[in-house]
């Protein structure tokens, strides 16, 4: 059986993912990120510009110990200065000082650039990369020279001759890819695979690599025309941050390569690893994960149309492109206004005893809808969900009955703010009137509660807000608005078991009783959750 083609990888999260707005790597990130590329069977890992900051310095220093079993580190920087030998060139030096066995060196391929913006002679920038190459070539230690042609189809399409002659003084010098880049991502697939395969006839034996950036939206699809138009490597970084609108995202082209086009990247084994590695990306990063990305985002295989979830339940790949499993994600199942019995059986049917019961499908369903069209909303609140079904299946939901709740914010001028909450209920057959200070009506209102609850139910205290989100039902009520509150919580048992995560919703005009409906129903989950037996028989 023959081989299938193997493309190669090359990823620049390091270098030109942090050009990406509020993205920013520490030394450590960076390290730790060049491991887990390195594990994941990345090909080459471009750590930075040397000459750029002193992070880059120490990084190329230490990541010199990091022991990678697959990855060849890159060190990145520009061509020669005008005038200046390559030698004597402070740029060119410090690319070689980096000790990596690749270097990768960006020259000017538009003549535009060469003209109004480097103002040197097409001569000389033609001399500035040829001789640059050249010099790194020379290194005892590297192994491989990579050229970046930026803005190559910019380039190539005013002025094609001159772009292939700036290709060829890096031939001349001794690269060994000739990397076509989309700079300013205005490039479309058809124009991409053209100038691909014209510079394939023009180069016969150059091995093409392509560097799309995602400015049109178009950039996967670009890496992929190029890679069917002959290319060989593919540059981009993890989950597509970069400068702008991003770069390609090496993630989905990676499952797009190996699960849709039959191609070899990355090790055999690293496709399921895929999501575990974007999200390391996204928290050291500092930034929110994308939950409509490709293959790996949380909605990425999340259903929420009842004739859908029918639809998977039968046949999943009659609405999954491939298996969620296979990029190390999983399915998900929403019930909300749209969903269907189906939605119903599939997310909570074995827990409730409901999986056959069609009647209590539908009248659990009609009541989410009922509950939805007054603000409510359950996708992000499956705890409050799930009440509404223990009260369906006749479980005990209401440990507790309140009599009253009181707020009371104290502010004088020049002083904080002091916030009180008494809260009478009576709990088994007791009556409980407690007063609880705190931060704001939401603390103040939790500390009064647990102490109403503690001495009957020890387990509230397993509970911990650790999430508030709060926003405007009807914004054109302006500030009479209905407002819909999810709460967040952990449970962190004290026997050690595992902590669980669960979220509740509350809705009303007053921000502060919705804040209550969602703390309370909290405890209500929680109580219901361990005081009565997890499945109906």
């Amino acid at each position: 059986m023959t081989p299938a083609r193997r493309i190669e990888t090359y990823d620049t999260t390091l270098r030109d993912g942090t050009q990406g707005a509020g993205v920013s790597l520490s030394l450590v990130d960076k390290l730790a990120i060049t491991r887990l590329l390195d594990e994941l069977g990345v090909d080459y890992v471009e750590g930075g510009y040397p000459l750029s900051n002193p992070k880059d310095v120490a990084y190329f220093d230490q990541a010199k110990a990091l022991d990678l079993n697959h990855a060849r580190l890159c060190a990145f920087g520009m061509t020669r200065r005008k005038g200046v030998d390559a030698k004597d060139d402070e740029g060119m030096n410090a690319l070689v000082a980096a000790g990596t066995p690749v270097i990768t060196i960006v020259g000017k391929t538009w003549d535009l650039h060469v003209d109004e913006v480097l103002r040197v002679s097409r001569e000389e920038n033609l001399a500035m990369i040829r001789d640059s190459v050249s010099f790194c070539t020379a290194a005892e230690h590297v192994e491989q020279v990579f050229y970046d042609a930026e803005h190559f189809f910019d380039g190539y399409k005013a002025n094609p001759e001159y772009a292939v002659q700036t290709l060829r003084a890096a031939l001349d010098g001794g690269a060994t890819r000739l990397v076509l880049c989309d700079t300013n991502g205005g490039s479309l697939p058809g124009w991409v695979s053209q100038a691909m395969r014209e510079v394939q006839r023009q180069l016969p034996g150059a091995q093409l690599a392509i560097h799309p950036h995602n400015d049109s939206g178009v950039a996967v699809a670009n890496a992929l025309a190029a890679v069917e138009a002959g290319a060989v490597q593919v540059q981009g970084t993890i989950n597509g941050i970069g400068e702008r609108c991003g770069n390609v995202d090496l993630t989905t082209v990676a499952a797009n390569l190996k699960l849709k086009l039959g191609l070899d990247c990355l090790h055999p084994d690293a496709l399921p690893r895929l999501a575990d590695v974007a999200s390391a990306v996204y928290e050291r990063a500092q930034l929110t994960p994308d939950p409509g990305q490709p293959f790996l985002g949380i909605n990425a295989f999340t259903h929420k149309g009842g004739m859908h979830v029918h639809a998977v339940q039968r046949i999943a790949h009659s609405y999954e492109h491939v298996e969620p499993e296979s990029v190390g994600n999983q399915r998900r199942v929403l019930v909300s206004e749209l969903a269907g019995a189906s939605n119903i059986a599939f997310t909570i049917g074995a827990k409730f005893g409901l999986d056959a019961d069609k009647a209590k499908q539908r009248e659990l369903l009609l009541k989410v809808q009922d509950l939805e069209h007054a603000g409510y909303q359950f996708e992000h609140a499956q705890a409050s969900l799930e009440l509404l079904a223990h009260e369906l299946v006749g479980r005990e939901t209401n440990f507790w009955e309140l009599d009253h709740y009181r707020c009371i914010i104290l502010r004088k001028n020049g002083d904080d703010t002091s916030t009180e909450a008494i809260v009478k209920a009576i709990v088994q057959g007791n009556e409980e009137h407690r007063v609880g200070g705190g931060d704001g009506p939401v603390n103040a209102l939790d500390t009064a509660l647990r102490k109403c609850l503690r001495d009957h139910y020890p387990q509230i205290n397993d509970v911990h807000l650790t999430d508030y989100a709060v926003r405007v039902v009807n914004p054109t009520a302006e500030t009479a608005a209905k407002v819909r509150v999810v709460i967040e919580f952990s449970t962190k048992p004290k026997d050690g078991s595992e902590a669980k995560r669960f979220s509740t919703v509350g809705v009303n005009e007053n921000i502060v009783d919705a804040s209550w409906q969602a703390l309370s129903d909290a405890f209500r989950y929680h109580l219901t959750e361990t005081t009565q037996p997890q499945a109906v028989t």
